[in-house]
């Protein structure tokens, strides 16, 4: 079932799909108004002649002439595409290139002009001129003109889809939106416990000495998903644990360990198959279990702009703007603890994202690049400030207070102008004041 699950979502984000959909459909189309103009297209043809009316070369020519605009129309989409991956490779990140490829709306202006041309191809392929047998399909005719007129309009929506899709404010929206996405899904309860259990990740008492097995990883490649319940299902049938040694995003070695398992002897074929089948690994990651790769596009695309090469501030300043969206988001959810029970018994110890990580995962390498860039300095301020208000978890208010700390420390070594440095120690002291609790006000009346 996960397999299946995988190639599905494999298959309904890749860029031929939802064209080779389209152009079946066509066809399906171009055979059904054919059919209707060999049974009732004398009737429509008698009702409207100067519509439906042509004769053999006429129809000839108008689905040539679309058929070959249309094709014509698709090498222009696919060099548009072409250039907008290039420029949005070397602008912004490689990383978001994939984005553009799951885009559905070019998936389906390139399955519309395919489908077009697709459909004139089977109608064209039915006119017959002959003294014994004549036959124009009328009704598909006209309706190819119809399909001409909505591809003119599909190939201006596209270029308006185009322009807009390239600007750095619709790039960095739309990773954020899709990383927001998977927060929800990975982590879908909202605030409300006070304390900070699944941060604390303390193993479980009374917890034996193991004997641990290791069972190697088969090939190389990014760790995209995990199949956390066969997991659990192995552990508990063999009445075992089982210890991810490595977590989702991360490369993987073939040989090496990919999981240990506590048994007294090395785990038999089968078992070592079925752990290997829970793991998906590929040359790339993906966003299905791992937000912290949509957090790395934008942290790519932040210190792509602030690179001498770029200097571009104001992207740098968006994409800290968004993470500390994606952030305050992730605040208010409760992140499972890397201990996981099955009827009390420790069956499952994963290694997932926390908290730490993924702010460090935004901030640091941001923080890096920012020396001396007192608007980036101010906004990093910001963002700490923003997901702090959300959240009076202390290991999290802890950690957003290290990245304060972090952040004054390299204002203080990299801001010489006096000017600069009061406005940073201002918004710094601004900041700081968010984290020192309220005074416990008493009625001594």
């Amino acid at each position: 079932m996960n397999t299946l699950k995988r190639f599905w979502g494999n298959l309904r984000t890749s860029f031929w799909f939802v064209p080779f959909l389209i152009v079946a459909f066509s066809i399906a189309l171009a055979v059904a108004l054919i059919a209707a103009d060999s049974s009732i297209g004398d009737q429509w043809l008698a009702r409207w002649p100067r519509l439906l009316g042509a004769d053999a070369v006429g129809a000839r020519a108008i689905l040539s002439t679309i058929a070959g605009s249309m094709m014509t129309v698709v090498g222009v989409t696919f060099s548009m595409t072409l250039v907008t991956l290039a420029l949005a490779s070397s602008q912004y990140s490689s990383r978001i290139l994939r984005n553009f490829i799951r885009d559905r709306v070019t998936q389906v202006v390139l399955g519309v002009f395919a489908g077009i041309f697709t459909y004139c191809l089977i109608v064209l392929r039915t006119i017959r001129v002959s003294e014994d047998f004549g036959f124009v399909a009328s009704l598909a005719v006209s309706f190819s003109i119809v399909l001409a007129i909505g591809g003119i309009g599909v190939l201006i929506y596209f270029i308006h889809h185009i322009a807009s899709s390239i600007q750095a404010s619709s790039i960095i929206a739309v990773a954020a939106e899709e990383t927001m996405a998977a927060v929800d899904r990975l982590f879908p309860s909202a605030l409300g416990r006070a304390a900070d259990a699944d941060e604390a990740d303390q193993a479980p008492r009374d917890v034996p000495q193991r004997v641990w097995q290791s069972v190697p990883g088969i090939g190389n490649g990014y760790i995209q998903s995990v199949d956390g319940g066969a997991l659990m299902r192995l552990a508990c049938r063999h009445k075992t644990i089982v210890r991810m040694e490595h977590g989702i995003g991360t490369f993987l070695v073939q040989g090496t360990p990919l999981v240990s398992v506590a048994l007294d002897t090395p785990p038999d074929d089968e078992l070592v198959a079925s752990l290997q089948a829970s793991y998906t690994i590929s040359r790339h990651r993906s966003l299905e279990q791992d937000c912290a790769f949509g957090i790395r596009q934008i942290v790519d695309m932040a210190m792509r702009a602030l690179s001498p090469s770029v200097n571009d501030t104001t992207t740098a300043v968006m994409c800290v703007d968004y993470l500390a969206a994606i952030l305050a988001r992730l605040a208010l959810r409760d992140i499972p603890s890397a201990y996981r029970l099955e009827g009390g018994e420790l069956r499952v110890i994963a290694v997932g994202q926390t908290f730490a990580s993924l702010v460090s995962e935004s901030f640091d390498q941001i923080r890096g690049s920012a020396v001396g860039n007192v608007a980036i300095l101010l906004h990093l301020l910001g963002a700490v400030q923003t997901i702090a208000s959300v959240t009076d978890r202390p290991l999290r208010r802890e950690v957003l207070r290290e990245q304060v700390a972090w952040i004054a420390e390299l204002a203080g070594l990299t801001v010489a102008a006096p000017h600069e440095r009061a406005r940073l120690e201002h918004r710094l002291a601004q900041v700081l004041e968010g984290f020192v609790p309220a005074p416990v006000v008493t009625d001594r009346s």
